[in-house]
């Protein structure tokens, strides 16, 4: 084990898997001479070259149009947006050709490719640039989706989405890049997508975090216990396929549930989950699921709005207490 910081490990697992399957390669908006826009690529033009690490020019949907004619082709794509905002250029080639392009030839073509992007909050950078869409691509159908949130899960489950043979929506967080964590340095360390972590193991009340909203589920639990409260915190790693059983073995055991993610409240993956658990562990819950989400507003520039507008840690805690209705706890 290393300790290295969340895009260093994204880096090393860049490096791993080009070193062991030449297919692999790297597309987009200053991967390469400028090593990323927040410096994930950092020197892997000057070990690969620049047939393997490929700076395009600024155009998404021609970007990932182009990775997909790549994989049907027999490679295996790694396309870089600058930001999530940005991917919604690409849309047309995302949801309608790179998600069902299996489906439609009968499955006689497939499309591994990873679709890299950073989203979300915290950095000023205003509407445009400090979205947070995992609830997009959970949407569709034929994508998998990754949100991780530690080092050690942005190195094992960037290695697994390489490998697979269906498109993958991988999520970063712009505030995660710096955090720094243990990773394992065998380059065989993959993690399956599919197995949400259990973070902290808890018997009162299950707080569900999404991305880097799992960091804030942790330090919100670590608030609860000097209150009396025992939070299990469960990060679903993937969103697509998610590990529903792991979630729903905690509701059994706790008996309430806190979704916390970054998005918008309508149609957001919180709401898909309550909806999950609502219909696959209604006897199970002792009051309804609480939801904290970001505000419904378009992301504003102004630091103390912007700060308003996500979900921290003492946001978690009041809708834990409410759930638990453990005013006398407060």
């Amino acid at each position: 084990m290393a300790e290295m910081r969340y895009r260093e490990a994204l880096n090393l697992a860049l490096r791993e898997e080009m070193a062991r399957d030449p297919n692999v390669f790297l597309m987009g908006e200053d991967v390469g001479v400028f090593n990323g826009a927040f410096k994930v690529t950092e020197g892997l033009l000057e070990e690969f070259g620049e047939d393997r690490v490929r700076d395009t020019p600024i155009s998404e949907n021609t970007i990932v149009g182009i990775g997909l004619g790549a994989a049907m082709s027999g490679l295996r794509p790694v396309v870089e947006l600058m930001t999530i905002n940005f991917s919604l250029l690409a849309l047309d080639q995302i949801i309608n050709h790179m998600a069902p392009i299996h489906y439609m030839f009968g499955g006689q073509a497939k499309a591994p490719m990873v679709v890299r992007m950073p989203q979300g909050a915290g950095h000023q950078l205003a509407a445009t640039h400090s979205h947070s869409f995992e609830a997009f691509y959970l949407h569709v159908p034929g994508l998998l989706v990754a949100t991780p949130s530690t080092p050690a899960d942005a190195k094992g489950l960037l290695k697994a989405a390489i490998r697979d043979d269906n498109p993958v929506i991988f999520i970063e967080h712009e505030t995660l890049y710096g955090i720094k964590g243990e990773v394992p340095e065998d380059p065989g360390f993959v993690v399956p997508f599919g197995q949400a972590a259990v973070r902290r193991e808890g018997t009162d009340v299950t707080l569900i975090g999404i991305s880097r909203m799992a960091v804030t589920a942790m330090q919100a639990a670590e608030q609860l216990a000097e209150r009396g409260v025992s939070a299990e915190v469960i990060d679903p790693r993937t969103l697509r396929p998610l590990d529903l059983d792991t979630i729903l073995r905690s509701v059994e055991k706790t008996n309430h549930v806190v979704v916390v993610e970054e998005g918008w409240p309508h149609g957001g993956v919180g709401a898909n989950f309550t909806a999950l658990i609502q219909e696959q562990a209604f006897d199970f819950l002792d009051a309804p699921v609480q939801r904290v989400s970001g505000a419904d507003v378009p992301m504003p520039y102004s630091r103390p709005l912007e700060q308003a507008a996500f979900p921290h840690a003492e946001n978690v805690v009041a809708a834990a207490l409410a759930t638990l209705d453990t005013g006398d706890r407060v």
